[in-house]
């Protein structure tokens, strides 16, 4: 029986918007501490917990993608995320705040690592004439799931309770993921293009050689990328979780219309993960991270030096739309590099940056607010390293071009 790509694409799609439901953990935060009389920082820690397993996991997972498929790898990670949500119930009606660290943080984090790397690589396979295009549309799954999740999640503690919400989530989730990942599956040696051409197996639609992923582990190319999505996501992850004191600090701006913008950005996080992956189809995914990295300085500068509600509502939108880019471009950008042999356990590495994004870019802003009592220096240091990242994007197409030639000369 034919497979059809776009039947696996949506079924990728599906299961990012059931493992994105992580960023709706803000929802949950003053409930579970109104409840429990848990600190909101001690439950806010739980979903640092959970993207920096996600970061961890997913190194190791990405090689089991493509060593036992992702059909195995996404009930594996229907399991562990269902069960770390129903668990998180469990960890509220017991009040135990290590339980909710060990259910939603590791087994949910497990969960949530697997999850977001066994799609990825697999669409991308199924898609080698639309890269950008096909993963900015899954991983848009992932960063447009709070809308879904938020306002579902509301109703559900209003009318069920807390603990009951997380047991029908945790079920929901298991299910819908479950059902999704049967679809998941790898192309077989040959599969047709949207023109009607068959690519055959060994045909090299990468602009690189295909190599595996301990051979592109050693390359100056794996590293330049590790820093430049390291980078990109400290300085938004750390924009994100301050946009709301930052917006009220800077520009006077009142609590009800930061909460309004939170909601704007996060549109623009999701959209951005589709819009600059399609842009780098035609672009290259090159020149798509160098233009990143300009706007993130030029909107980041804006922020430095004029205090306007419009203007910093406006470059933080462009800003977050950069941050959800990263993550939609760069396992395009893996798959020109190293192609896509071994792409999900090359992706899966690169994602450690993460995992160590997740926690230096939020404690970066958070120590400089509390030493300094502003965001200027957190913000000048988010500018340094973006431009250092610029570096970084023009040395990668310098190293590429000579690693190619070299692989050319050898054939």
């Amino acid at each position: 029986m034919k497979t059809n790509r776009y039947l696996v694409a949506a079924a990728g799609i599906i299961f990012h918007l059931m493992i994105g439901s992580v960023y709706a953990w803000s929802v949950f935060t003053n409930p579970i501490a109104k409840q429990t009389g848990w600190a909101e920082s001690s439950v806010a820690f739980a979903f640092s917990i959970a993207i920096f397993f996600l970061g961890l996991s997913a190194a190791f997972m990405g090689r089991a993608v493509e060593k036992f498929g992702p059909r195995l790898t996404g009930t594996l990670a229907s399991f562990l995320y269902g069960t770390g949500t129903i668990m998180t119930g469990l960890a509220i009606h017991q009040k135990s705040l290590w339980l909710l660290y060990i259910a939603y943080g590791v087994i949910g984090g497990l969960g949530l690592g697997s999850g977001y790397v066994t799609p990825v690589s697999t669409i991308i396979k199924w898609f080698p004439d639309k890269r950008g295009l096909s993963t900015g549309l899954a991983i848009m799954g992932f960063g447009f799931a709070a809308l879904l999740t938020g306002p579902i999640a509301q109703q559900l503690m209003v009318t069920v309770g807390l603990e009951q919400t997380f047991y029908l989530l945790g079920a929901a989730d298991f299910i819908v993921m479950l059902i999704a990942a049967q679809f998941i599956v790898r192309p077989r040696t040959t599969i047709a293009n949207p023109a009607g051409h068959k690519l055959k197996s060994g045909t090299r639609l990468t602009t690189g050689p295909e190599l595996t992923a301990n051979q592109a582990l050693k390359t100056k190319s794996f590293v330049f990328l590790w820093i430049m999505f390291f980078i990109n996501i400290t300085c938004g992850i750390g924009l994100v979780s301050a946009a709301s004191p930052m917006a009220q600090s800077m520009t006077g701006m009142s609590v009800q219309t930061a909460a309004v913008m939170v909601g704007i950005i996060g549109l623009f996080n999701g959209f951005g993960r589709l819009v600059w992956a399609t842009l780098s189809d035609y672009i290259g995914r090159p020149a798509t991270f160098s233009a990143i990295f300009i706007i993130n300085v030029a909107m980041l500068t804006l922020l430095l030096s004029f205090q306007s509600q419009i203007i910093f509502v406006s470059a933080l939108c462009l800003l977050l739309s950069c941050y959800g880019a990263g993550f939609s471009v760069i396992p395009a950008y893996l798959g020109d590099v190293f192609g896509t042999k071994e792409l999900g356990a090359v992706h899966g590495y690169v994602l450690t940056a993460w995992a160590a994004a997740g926690i230096v870019g939020p404690v970066l802003l958070s120590l400089t607010h509390q030493l300094f009592h502003n965001y200027t220096l957190t913000l000048i240091a988010f500018i340094v390293i973006d431009l250092l990242a610029l570096v970084v994007s023009f040395l990668i197409r310098r190293n590429f071009a000579l690693s190619t030639k070299l692989v050319d000369s050898e054939l």
